[in-house]
């Protein structure tokens, strides 16, 4: 077994608990591509929380809040470290709490007891609105100059143009599908919505309310007398008819993932034989000799970019520019995109990336990533600019999925 084989099953165990928690989103709305500007948040006002203009000396200590996964200090595995080297060069002594679910980071920031904290989708607007992160000064982190432009001032890390983190790595959920079984290819969400019934019992979805926004996007590109324009800006009426069509689904899911190991597992045995995955699901499961492939179906696909932000109650702010500074280096940002199993955010990560990674993840394909409609916490002010309806909110979804899995 190669090296990059035997880090992908390690992080896989580290990580499984945390798949759970991974969900919350937001594509874009002004046209159809995911991304499409940040115009909807124009009806979202920020609290005002002072950012900061300069820096000065470090203070020796910094609380990082992190996925498991995002903060590895070789405790893990020996060889996979980029927190030893942070402290080293900057004389902060870091200690890192770990959480599984983004409802539990949000708790958790509240306590203003963390620095830093690696926030997903259907965390970021949450923080800020509660004002528990501040505007992010990206002069102050001379590496954001080397991230993607299309992760910048996106939906789910600024508003009104004002960033509030710094993006850290991303990906797309994507279709899987075992080739002996699945015939023909698949091309479309239809396998595992309108077609499902063609693998009936043996389709699988991810155990999360943000998998609404899958049946969102799908009816958003097959049924646009809807009038969806943004998978995570539903109204009244379109949520019922995303619940509807996961209603529909239900009949033919066998199981629901929320765990890296078990979905490989579950294709392994043929428990499944089509549905949602990542990228590194799918490389695992083809490691362990399953005959599956993933691809972006052409409707698109949801998927998830983290962000590093800055608690607003941090007694530490140099170490913690410090350390967005250091997380999104081309060495430790390629580090964690490996380990994880993403895409970097940052350009310069490919160049010191494993031969082919950033092939294989689609980092800094600009035309993929206009595909993924990413995680954003759905909320009332519609985030595709609509104001004439109230949208439905995550809240809304928490229940519905209740309802949906019965």
């Amino acid at each position: 077994m190669d090296k990059s084989v035997i880090t992908r099953a390690a992080v896989a165990a580290v990580l499984a608990l945390a798949v759970a928690g991974c969900g919350t989103t937001s594509g874009d709305g002004d046209d159809d591509s995911g991304s499409s500007g940040s115009e909807g948040q124009s009806a979202f006002t920020a609290p005002d929380v002072p950012m900061a203009e300069s820096l000065g000396d470090n203070e020796g200590e910094l609380s990082v809040l992190a996925w498991p996964g995002y903060a590895e200090d070789g405790s893990t595995d020996p060889s996979v470290d980029w927190v030893t080297p942070f402290e080293e060069q900057t004389g902060c002594d870091v200690s890192v709490k770990y959480f599984t679910t983004s409802d539990e980071a949000v708790t958790l920031m509240k306590s203003g007891q963390y620095d830093v904290v690696s926030a997903s989708g259907d965390a970021s607007l949450r923080l800020i609105a509660g004002g528990d992160v501040a505007p992010v000064n990206t002069d102050l982190v001379p590496n954001y100059a080397d991230i993607w432009p299309y992760l910048k001032d996106r939906d789910w890390n600024s508003v009104d143009g004002q960033m509030y983190g710094v993006p850290h790595g991303y990906g797309a959920n994507l279709l899987m599908y075992n080739t002996d079984v699945v015939t023909p290819a698949p091309t479309s969400w239809s396998a595992v919505f309108d077609d499902a019934d063609s693998n009936a019992g043996k389709v699988t979805a991810y155990d999360s309310p943000i998998y609404i926004a899958d049946a969102a996007l799908y009816l958003m590109k097959t049924q646009p007398d809807l009038g969806i324009e943004n998978p995570y800006a539903l109204d009244d009426d379109q949520l019922a008819a995303a619940v509807d069509l996961l209603k529909a689904q239900r009949e033919n899911v066998g199981e629901y993932w929320s765990d890296y190991l078990k979905e490989v597992q579950s294709f392994k045995t043929g428990d499944s034989v089509v549905g949602t995955t990542w990228q590194v699901i799918a490389n695992l499961a083809q490691d362990e000799k399953v005959p599956v492939e993933a691809i972006l179906p052409e409707e698109g696909a949801t998927g998830w970019s983290d962000t590093w932000m800055v608690s607003s109650e941090t007694d530490h702010p140099n170490c913690a520019y410090a350390w967005l500074d250091h997380i999104v280096s081309p060495e430790a940002n390629a580090a964690v995109a490996q380990w994880f199993g993403e895409a970097p955010a940052s350009a310069k990560a490919c160049d010191v990336a494993e031969k082919g990674f950033c092939d294989t993840y689609h980092a800094g394909d600009e035309a993929y990533a206009e595909q993924i409609y990413y995680w954003t916490t759905p909320i009332e002010q519609c985030l595709d600019g609509r104001t004439d309806v109230s949208c439905t909110t995550y809240q809304d979804w928490t229940r519905a999925w209740t309802e949906i899995k019965g």
